[in-house]
Formats: structure tokens, sequence, C-alpha cells
């Protein structure tokens, strides 16, 4: 009996101990303060509040107003989860006041200029884009925003968010004094960028090379593809989107698109900058489409392409999605001189071709395209045309100094040509010039013809 009381009490200073170990831990943890977000459980739904537990020792209070959409209906349950921000404390209950959103009505200066001192977010109708930025209506009284605070990065278009509510902050109120406007300046960039600190910590913790992860295509470039990765972001290059060859990411991508795609590296951001560099790729998560290219294509198969790049000794042709295969120059004239492949393909000319080999080690494919040049060649004879020999050439004096040395060179051809005085006067045959028409000069025939009787 003994050993069984000692036993339970041991069991019992031992659980005392972590409760006390815990409890100094949750009493000196510190309470929220205003302008802070939190984030707690509904406890219970009152006529005019909802209470939420916030942990610990704290409790909030926030309106129903504030959790109720557009018809009047309470968006939330009891035992839900409510993100709001601190606005105050209340004087009765000692409870924390807490808003999501700014209120309407003849309050709303009022709550506008509290949600600026709380950092409170509130919501808006952006109306018209004007000089530097958007107009937004915020509870009946006109913002601006300006165009570099529309978002994270920089809106080429900020037309685009015409007709669109969001959710802004207020960075700058100034009364407008009598009968005049306040000066509300927003900003949605301040909102996203807290949002995307809050995201990209729990992000790093997952992130590593050769983790797969799912993200959304933010922008596009030329030469890749920015992709969220929740409050991060990283670069997939144009060479990694995939096995076949791409022009342009926007050719197989669009913005706002989600897709998996694996870490291949981080890297600390250079210049300064703070952050971190992540390269991904979707091609590491695609079938390597050379591992079985041999059998898919034997030797003699015949298989349709498509002409990708030209050059002086062949032309790149793509025979399947991430396999190009290189027709030599000696493969394409059926026959005939070939100096370019552009004098027989085009650039995105679609083709058959022959498989010569297919070398998976160095990922080389031979083809031919002896077959469908013949019949081309057949139907479009082309004719070539060889340059003159050097000696038959025409050449063109220069100048005057060339002009004459011509003639001189002229007249010992005429002299060399014309035949001799004593085998005209025997009417001996008239030699031929060496380019002319076999009977000599006009004037050498004429005497020749005069003196046969």
């Amino acid at each position: 009996m003994d050993e069984n009381e000692n036993k339970e009490s041991h069991d019992f200073g031992a659980i005392l101990a972590e409760f006390e170990q815990a409890q100094p831990a949750t009493e000196g943890a510190q309470a929220p303060k205003v302008g802070d977000k939190v984030s707690g459980k509904i406890l219970s739904i009152g006529p005019e509040a909802a209470f939420v537990d916030l942990g610990g020792k704290a409790e909030g209070m926030i309106e129903l107003a504030q959790i109720k959409n557009a018809e009047g209906e309470v968006t939330v349950q009891v035992g839900d989860t409510l993100e709001a921000t601190v606005t105050g404390v209340d004087s009765d209950t000692g409870s924390l006041v807490l808003k999501r959103q700014v209120g309407r009505g003849s309050a709303a200066k009022a709550e506008i200029e509290q949600a600026h001192q709380a950092g409170v977010p509130v919501e808006g109708l952006v109306t018209a884009v004007v000089k530097g930025g958007v107009e937004v209506q915020v509870s009946g009284l006109r913002g601006f925003c300006p165009v570099s605070q529309l978002d994270l990065r920089y809106v080429e278009d900020p037309e685009r968010f015409v007709g669109q509510r969001l959710t802004f902050r207020v960075t700058k109120y100034e009364e407008g004094g009598k009968g005049r406007r306040p000066n509300i300046i927003l900003s949605r960039r301040a909102l996203l960028e807290e949002e995307q600190k809050s995201k990209a910590a729990e992000t790093r913790e997952k992130l590593h090379p050769g983790a797969i992860v799912r993200g959304k295509v933010t922008s596009l470039t030329d030469y890749g593809a920015f992709i969220d990765l929740g409050g991060l972001e990283g670069m997939l290059h144009v060479s990694e989107i995939g096995y076949a060859r791409t022009a342009h990411p926007k050719d197989v991508l669009n913005v706002g698109e989600e897709l998996d795609v694996q870490v291949l590296k981080i890297e600390p951001a250079k210049g300064g900058k703070q952050g971190e560099r992540i390269s991904l790729s979707r091609k590491s998560l695609e079938s390597d489409p050379w591992k079985d290219a041999a059998d898919r294509f034997p030797d003699g198969t015949k298989v349709k392409g498509r002409v990708m790049r030209l050059e002086t000794f062949g032309a790149f042709i793509e025979v399947a999605p991430g396999l190009e295969g290189l027709a030599h120059i000696s493969e394409l004239g059926a026959g005939r001189r070939v100096n370019h492949a552009r004098e027989v393909l085009q650039l995105g000319q679609d083709v058959e071709v022959t498989v010569l080999g297919v070398d998976t080690a160095k990922r080389r494919i031979s083809l031919s395209l002896q077959g469908e040049s013949e019949e081309r060649v057949a139907r479009e004879p082309r004719v070539e045309r060889e340059p003159p020999p050097r000696d038959e050439r025409p050449r063109q004096p220069r100048g005057p100094r060339e002009r004459n040395r011509g003639e001189r060179g002229g007249d010992r051809d005429r002299d060399r040509d014309r035949p001799d005085r004593s085998d005209r006067e025997e009417g001996a045959p008239v030699s031929s010039s060496s380019g002319g028409s076999g009977f000599g000069s006009m004037a050498d025939f004429f005497r020749t013809s005069q003196k046969k009787p």
C-alpha cells in the first residue's frame, strides 16, 4: 500500500512539475496590442458581438457587422477560426476590440482615421484610373492608391483593377478642412508584403533542393517564369519548362496557372538584396524521352517532324516532344549540291524523314530527307547556274588607265585573231576567235566570201 501511495505521489509530482513549467510561459506571454493581427476561435455569438479566444488569458470581441455579408447573414460559426486586427480595449469588459474592416455611414471618417492609427485594413472599390494611380471608394470616401502600391510588382496596366473590391492599408490620413474631403492614401502592397512574409516563414521550412512543391505563375519573361511558392518566388528558366523546345514561356504557360515544380537549388540573393534565389524545374518531373528513343525510332523508320533550325551543315528536325534529329546537308539535296539547308527547307515546315540511326548515349538522331526531296525536286525542278569559266567572264574597265589597258589588250587580241595578209591573198580559211561564232569578224567573212568565184 505504501508503495502504491509513493508511486501515485510521484506521478502527481511529475504532472505538477510539468504544469508549473508550462504555466509561467503562458502567464508571461505578452498580450496583443493595438495594431496587431490576431487569430483565434469563436467562443460565442451574441446579438451584437461575437467573442473570440485569442489564447492564454486574452479574449477579443468583434461586432456582428464585421462578420456579416451583404445580405446581413453572419458568415462564421462557433468554433471557426477568425483573423482580425486589434483596434482597442473595451473599458467595461477589458476585452480586446477586434475589427476586420471599416464600417460605412457617418462614422466612416472616424473609423478610417482609427484604421490608419491602428493599422486596420480597409476594403475599397477601385473606380477609376487617375494620374499616378487609381481612385478607390472606401466607405463612401474617396481615396488614392499609387500605382506602385497596387501590387507586389509594378503594374503596367492599372485599368484591369477597375471594378475590383480589394483590401488596402491606410498609409496617410489628413483632414481636408471645412467643406473639403479628407486626404486618404492607400496601399495594397503593404498588406501583400505582410502576408508574403508570414507565408514565407512557413515555406522556407519545407524548401530544400529536390523538394517538389506546388506554385502559381505570377509573371512571364523571355527567359522564364516567376512562380509563387507561398510567400517566396522561384525562377523557372525556359530551358527547365520541359524537354520540348520552347521559344517563349507564354507558349506553354499562363499567368495564374498552378503547376508542380522541383527545387533545383537555393542561393543567397546577389547585389546586396534580401531573400534567396530559388531555381525551379518542371522538366525534372517529366519522363526523359531519350530513354526509349531507340525503341520508338528504329533504323529505317519513316516519321513526320517539324523543322526547328536551319544551319549550313544541315537541319534540326523535331520528331517528338524533346527529341530533335539532324538531317545532314548531304541528306537534303536529292543528289544535287546544297550550300545551306534553307535552300531546301523552311523553319516550321512539316516534313517526313527517315531515321538513319539513334545514339542514346550522345542524344543524337541521324535523319534523311532524300525521299521527300526527290519528290519535291521532280515537281519543282531547280536550275543551278554554274559560274562561267574565268577566261570567259566579262571584265569591265574601272578607270582611264584600266580602259586604255583594256583597249590595248583588245587590239592585241584582234591582231592575233586577224588572218595574215598572205593567207587572205591565197584564200586560206579564216581562224575563229575564242569567243566568236566560228567565222572570225564580219569584215573578214565578207572579204572571204567576195573572193570566192
